[in-house]
């Protein structure tokens, strides 16, 4: 049972909780030209739209609803969000996913379709503020995805309640303001708000990964390992992590010694990199290889496999800086080659009988 100080962890929102929640994002102090909400009719976006209405922010907001076009019922579901916009008093627009779906990583296709679509919309509002709805819960179920997945501390970090979604001039920021609320509490909140809602039967369809570990979540809860044990976790990753990246920035331009210059190339400090701990000499791996990746017109556009830069990181390249050794590796088009005490970093020369893209 909750002390009275503190909110039921099964009731819903209270205007000053939601107002907490969602006051630095569209209040009237908050630092943004306009926002964006996706609303896809669910009781998590609903509740994100109800509650922007009833906080009566002086700032723009629009309400979008994406269709994919993947299941029957989803453009009547868009058009209840839009009759439920309209009776909140905020504008509506409908964005549809058309063209040719993929018959593989549907639901990864659609979610970059569905991003795409909403910072085409902000660009055109003049907005630069996209608001989701995602709760506690999906922090706990990306979290147990990605551990399944292998993914190193950076992917357990799980979603961040806020992330650049475009950069430059007129950026695009994405936020998640009700990211440390579970579920049912959003459920409840449209429900003693009177505001519908509709339940996307894909969430339980077992074709999906997230659907079929959300049924696991009631069992692992059993044994304590709770949404909110899950979310936490994630929140501390997120806080080392923000300390790694930190600490590796740092010692890449302390180890830089010929710079990036004409010939595209990445000088380091070969004893410099190998003395560091090992975690921050991966993650200084890590940005030297982002730095030249992105004007190598052949490299993946995708970052390379944390367990593929440990082996060639941890494995090769720093016992070979330690002893002493020549070593040439290369990873995401981008070649490796320690000797004389420097690592060198540059772009993958071509193979044999491989032109390079003209």
């Amino acid at each position: 049972m909750s002390r009275p100080d503190e909110p039921d962890p099964g009731g819903p929102l209270d205007a000053d909780e939601a107002a907490r929640l969602l006051s630095p994002w569209i209040g009237p102090d908050a630092p943004f030209r306009g926002a964006v909400l996706a609303v896809s009719g669910g009781p998590d976006s609903t509740a994100l739209m109800g509650c922007a209405a009833a906080l009566g922010s002086g700032l723009p907001v629009t309400v979008a609803t994406v269709d994919h076009g993947l299941r029957p019922d989803s453009a009547a579901e868009a058009r209840a969000v839009a009759d439920l916009a309209a009776r909140l008093g905020l504008p509506h627009r409908l964005l549809a996913w058309t063209g040719p779906k993929p018959s593989a990583r549907l639901q990864e296709a659609a979610r970059t379709a569905r991003y795409r679509l909403l910072a085409g919309l902000a660009h055109e509002a003049g907005a630069d503020l996209v608001l989701t709805g995602h709760t506690l819960d999906d922090q706990a179920e990306t979290v147990l995805m990605r551990l399944c997945a292998g993914s190193g501390p950076a992917g357990l970090a799980g979603m961040a309640p806020a992330r650049p979604l475009a950069r430059g001039p007129d950026g695009l920021t994405l936020a998640r303001p009700f990211l440390g609320v579970p579920k049912a509490r959003l459920v409840a909140t449209c429900e003693a708000r009177g505001w519908p809602f509709c339940r996307d039967p894909s969430n339980a369809n077992p074709r999906f990964g997230r659907a079929r570990l959300r049924r696991l979540l009631p069992l692992l809860a059993e044994e304590g390992l709770t949404p909110a044990r899950l979310a936490r976790l994630a929140g501390r990753l997120r806080r080392d992590e923000a300390a790694l990246d930190e600490a590796a920035a740092t010692a890449l331009g302390a180890l830089r010694r010929d710079g990036t210059g004409g010939e595209g190339r990445l000088v380091l400090d070969g004893p410099g990199l190998a003395a560091l701990p090992e975690a921050v000499a991966l993650r200084v791996a890590g940005l030297a290889l982002a730095e030249l990746r992105s004007p190598v017109p052949e490299a993946p556009t995708y970052p390379p496999r944390l367990e593929r830069l440990e082996r060639v990181v941890l494995d090769t390249v720093l016992p070979a800086l330690r002893d002493g050794r020549p070593c040439r590796r290369t990873v995401a088009g981008i070649l490796l080659a320690a000797g004389g005490g420097r690592l060198t970093l540059s772009p993958e020369p071509p193979r044999r009988g491989r032109a390079r893209p003209g």
